[in-house]
């Protein structure tokens, strides 16, 4: 890769050859739906901006829904590390925020791990912070110290492994509830545009800027009777639904595979 200084910033302008994306139902692409039954989502996105930004790109997605971070360094990052990537994204933690045996530090070594392994094979790994989910899901607040916990951790050791952070967490407009799905988990196609948006400023590429970061336009304040209405639907359709595949120890990712598990060419147009 080769980098240019222009206005004082200094942008990636040529080459990653090959992408790896590994993670969960984020990297995966809930709720970024594409048009073909399937998701698009950030990871996507982004890969679409480099890959324009270059010229081309070969990229795979290994993600897969409801993975924790140990699962994703278990069963992803082996296969990630034989494609052999120059340009990596690791994000985890969600799925272990909502367990009870969560333990920050632990998850955060599992990231650690990741992103030590691909940067030790020459590979740029880019990662990044959760944001705040009570604003969008305020049943969530138990789990606000968790998730404060875990950016820090994740902060923590992204310092050590030569990694790149992108820290949307710290970003209020990242908690804005227009930019999340129904069930309040996952982004919806607005939230995957930003989150695109602002890795590729994180990673340098030329015509992106920190307009990622502002708040949308002021919204109006819906009735009470509405809100009342959404907290229902939302408990009748997400998390009872959740509650009841986790009681029986299901995941939403059981037998599922990787959208994209080979390194295939994104088109820049």
């Amino acid at each position: 890769m080769v980098r240019a200084t222009v206005g004082g910033r200094t942008l990636a302008v040529v080459m990653w050859q090959r992408y790896v994306a590994i993670g969960d139902s984020t990297t995966e692409g809930l709720d970024d739906p594409d048009g073909d039954g399937g998701y698009r989502g950030w990871a996507d996105r982004f890969a679409l901006a480099v890959a324009r930004a270059q010229g081309g790109l070969e990229y795979a997605n290994l993600a897969i829904r409801g993975r924790t971070t140990a699962r994703i360094r278990a069963e992803q990052l082996p296969v990630a590390l034989h494609l052999a990537p120059d340009l990596a994204t690791v994000v985890a933690g969600m799925n272990d925020v909502l367990r009870p045996s969560f333990d920050a530090d632990r998850v955060a070594e599992d990231v650690g791990a990741m992103q030590r392994a691909l940067v030790g094979q020459g590979a740029t790994v880019l990662t990044f912070t959760l944001p705040d989910p009570v604003p969008v899901m305020p049943i969530a607040r138990p789990l606000r110290g968790r998730m404060l916990a875990l950016n820090a951790a994740v902060r923590a050791v992204t310092a050590e492994t030569g990694a790149t952070l992108l820290d949307l967490g710290a970003h209020p407009v990242a908690s804005d509830p227009r930019l999340w799905s129904d069930d309040r988990l996952h982004a919806n196609t607005a939230g995957h545009e930003r989150i695109a948006a602002a890795l590729a400023y994180t990673a340098g590429l030329p015509g992106y800027d920190d307009s990622w970061t502002r708040p949308l336009p002021p919204g109006g304040r819906r009735p009470r009777t509405e809100v009342v209405r959404a907290e229902l639907a939302w408990t009748r359709r997400h998390l009872l639904p959740w509650l009841a595949r986790h009681l029986r120890g299901r995941s939403s990712g059981d037998d599922r595979v990787a959208k994209r598990p080979v390194p295939l060419p994104v088109a820049p147009d």
